[in-house]
């Protein structure tokens, strides 16, 4: 029998769950059984329960058959439990180091208790860590064993489910078991603490509370909330027939008149709307559960009297007296807005008073550099499959003369991009969008990200100055908030995005559309490509793409790369292609004129520099990933691995080896990279089985079909059903083209030819004229080609799609 069960209850939880259970697995106390308990969460909690327990039969997995909520999911892993103490965890809490030691050792010392509480902290999505205010009270137990009938000023402790762990027997004996509905941790907390008759308590951080911006059950308001009454009903009628429990009345009476009013005071919990009732219902319970001699507490005296007297009006009153005091306060410290912000916030407003125009869409990539990345494969699906959205691209001024033709567009921060913004429902973007951009009823916003995360991202970069150097999180987080949907790739991306960018958006687990065309680019399109970067027939080409590095300012060569052409032979081409961020680099030229490299750092699609290279040299940069689809050799230089994960962070080990985490390769220096190829390691056996586990992980919902299911989603209004069904057909025509077709060797040294090509599509139909249809000329967007008029883009060529994939 282990000395523990740790139950964990996991629900849409997969950004944190595998944090939860290493910080359990890992403890230097090993005497446990972990019950992970999958509440049939939609997310990926089920399946990350089940890798764990397949690596550790310390983990018993158990999965609900229907969502039924944290309190039925923990009794569900009591019931499988069987150590001598249960501690209860949320599946986004973790234990600090050591602490089950800690408990263990106490426990021995005071001799098994019924309850042994101990200390936590709270640990913010902003990364900020804040002591609990029961450090104090605690530590005064110091090694006593009391009821609370004895110290009952231990009824102020948080009444939550995790900060303590209970004797198995005593809690069965007595049938404790989570209630349905929210705040149930208060309800089992207060009564297990009113029936234990030997109490203990150690001063010992153990519990790191994690307070998550979105997703908590408490976190968003409803009717959910108003569970809290029901749930301190119950605990008072406990009370009936305890007569020995009657001192301890007025104390569980003012703990729960002050969760009301927490809750009251909080819109995440009540909206604005429902406080009238909220406090209606509150004031009810206040009046029949009075104990008789109650004194209020003097810092809130005048919120109870206001319950007492149920007058909400006269609670308002006050609770804005004091907010107008605090507002005006913070009034002093504003300063004026600059005059030309306002005047445009002011005509942005005047736009925003008209309506959502249905059939327009605003795509925008990498901060405005052009017809990009994701939105830009989605914009042309869209032109197909929904040509009745009439799409405008927001770019930089210099961006305008490498437009593709037929593309509509405004400069960023005009009139017309106020315009734009203001009536489009459709706002697609793979970074974000500019601040003071809001988010409209009825409008849909589209995150697509331009990467697979190998390097931390977002409120992860808290923790790296030089990566967060001039990041407002605060601004971060407001624009994350506009999100409705947000693109994932692989389940890693699914995890990590929902931990790092917190909001209510919905996660399409569709893959990137950017490399839909890795999927369908035939043969021959791929021998003109090759064709125009002026690389020989039968040449091995290879492409290095390093990424940007937070540490150092410029593109500096991190190889000798006249050396490693050399070593690479006459019959090789060396593809060189820099962070798009950096400036041109005049050693790249110099290389370029001796026939040594072609510098491919400007070329327009990153895709086709991928289809055309036979291997892809990189450190880490995310092009790995979506290069991986190819099935094609990659080789990891990484010379500053150490320093790169030091002033970053990673999310996983790119060089250990392992399956799944290595994709091939590697040298960390010069002469090992050129022994690579050399050797011929960078395509044996071993490399390709690196690169098959690494494509299996990162490479699951790529299938050349991920822009079609963002349209037919976002704009055709499909449900999932008819979305699969849709591409399922199309992947079906696929098979039957390859069928038939033959697709020839690129070269003799390629490991793989490109996918064969998908059946020729019809040209888009041309859209009736809109009722808007003099939009553009009214507001003087400028137009490449007419698309306006209903002239399709050039269906021929594959469009550039991404400068670059950090």
């Amino acid at each position: 029998m282990p000395r523990f069960s740790i139950v964990i209850a996991a629900y849409r939880v997969q950004g944190y769950l595998s944090s939860c259970l290493d910080s359990v697995l890992t403890q230097s106390f090993g005497d446990i059984e972990v019950v992970a308990v999958d509440d049939c969460s939609p997310d990926h909690c089920g399946t990350i329960v089940e890798e764990y327990a397949a690596r550790d039969s310390r983990v018993v997995p158990v999965h609900q058959p229907v969502n039924s909520g944290p309190g039925h999911a923990r009794n569900a892993g009591v019931d499988r439990a069987t150590g001598d103490y249960l501690l209860f965890l949320d599946g986004d809490d973790t234990l600090a180091p050591g602490t089950l030691q800690g408990l263990a050792d106490r426990l021995d010392l005071v001799q098994d208790p019924d309850i042994l509480y101990f200390n936590h902290v709270r640990t913010y999505w902003w990364d900020r860590t804040e002591p609990s205010l029961f450090g104090g009270l605690l530590a005064s137990a110091g090694t006593e064993v009391f009821s609370v009938l004895e110290r009952p000023e231990f009824l102020r402790i948080f009444a939550m489910s995790s900060n303590r762990v209970y004797h198995r027997a005593f809690y069965t004996r007595h049938g404790f078991a989570f209630s349905e509905g929210i705040y149930e941790d208060a309800l089992l907390s207060y009564k297990t603490m009113l029936t234990a008759e030997r109490i203990a308590c150690v001063d010992l951080v153990g519990l790191e509370y994690r307070q998550r911006r979105v997703g908590a059950s408490t976190a968003s308001p409803g009717e959910k909330h108003f569970a809290i009454f029901k749930q301190y009903t119950r605990l008072f009628d406990f009370l009936e027939g305890k007569p020995h429990l009657e001192p301890l009345r007025p104390q569980l009476f003012e703990r729960a008149v002050s969760h009301f009013l927490f809750c009251l005071g909080r819109r995440s919990r009540v909206a604005a709307e429902d406080r009238p009732r909220f406090f209606d219902r509150a004031a009810k319970w206040y009046r029949a559960h009075l104990p008789d001699g109650f004194t209020p507490p003097a810092d809130a005296q005048w919120r109870f009297e206001a319950l007492a007297r149920g007058s909400f009006v006269r609670y308002r009153e006050h609770e804005l007296s004091e907010r107008a005091a605090a507002g005006a306060r913070k009034l002093k410290r504003m300063t004026r807005r600059p005059l030309a912000a306002r005047a445009k916030r002011s005509l942005y407003r005047v736009h925003r008073r008209r309506p959502v125009d249905a059939d327009l869409a605003v795509y925008s990539a990498y901060w405005g550099r052009g017809v990009l990345c994701n939105p830009a494969a989605i914009y042309y699906k869209a032109r197909e499959l929904a040509p009745h959205v009439h799409g405008v691209w927001v770019v930089r001024k210099a961006a305008v003369e490498s437009l593709p033709e037929g593309v509509d567009y405004v400069i960023s921060g005009t009139r017309d991009f106020y315009w734009a913004m203001a009536r489009a429902k459709y706002l697609v973007n793979n970074v974000n969008f500019p601040n003071d951009v809001v988010k409209r009823p009825g409008t849909v916003h589209l995150q697509t990200f331009h990467g697979t995360p190998l390097k931390c991202m977002g409120l992860d970069q808290q923790r790296y100055p030089a990566a967060a150097s001039g990041m407002s999180f605060g601004n971060l987080l407001k624009r994350v908030d506009r999100w409705d949907y947000a693109l994932s790739a692989n389940r890693h991306s699914s995890e990590v995005w929902e931990r790092v960018y917190p909001a209510a958006y919905r996660l399409l687990e569709y893959g990137y559309p950017r490399n839909d065309v890795l999927f369908s680019a035939s043969a021959e399109e791929i021998r003109r490509i090759r064709k125009e970067l002026e690389i020989p027939d039968g040449a091995l080409t290879v492409l290095y793409a390093p990424t940007i590095r937070d540490y150092q300012k410029g593109f500096t060569p991190r190889l000798d790369l006249e050396r490693v052409s050399r070593a690479l032979g006459p019959e090789a081409v060396l593809l060189v292609r820099a962070h798009y961020s950096y400036q041109p680099h005049a050693g790249l030229r110099q290389l370029q004129e001796a026939g040594l490299a072609i510098d491919v750092s400007r070329h327009p699609s990153v895709e086709e520099l991928c289809l055309a290279a036979d291997v892809l040299v990189t450190d880490y940069s995310s092009i790995m990933f979506d290069y991986a689809n190819l099935d094609r050799p990659i080789v990891v230089y990484a010379d500053d691995w150490d320093i790169y994960q030091a002033t970053r962070g990673v999310y996983f080990d790119l060089l250990s080896g392992r399956p799944g985490d290595t994709p091939g390769p590697v040298a960390r220096t010069e002469d090992e990279l050129i022994a690579v190829f050399r050797e011929g390691r960078w395509r044996d056996e071993d490399a390709s089985a690196l690169r098959a586990a690494f494509r299996a992980r990162f490479c699951q919902y790529d299938d050349g079909h991920a822009a079609e299911r963002v349209v037919r989603t976002l704009m055709l209004g499909q449900d999932a059903a008819a979305v699969d069904a849709a591409t399922a057909d199309a992947a079906t025509a696929d098979a039957a083209t390859a069928d038939a077709a033959t697709v020839d060797a690129v070269t003799a040294d390629a490991v793989t030819a490109a996918a064969p090509p998908l059946p020729p599509l019809p040209a888009p139909p041309v859209p009736e004229p809109h009722p808007d249809q003099c939009r553009a000329d009214r507001h003087g967007l400028p137009v490449k080609r007419g698309l306006i008029t209903g002239v399709p883009p050039h269906p021929a060529r594959p469009t550039p799609l991404a400068p670059d994939h950090d």
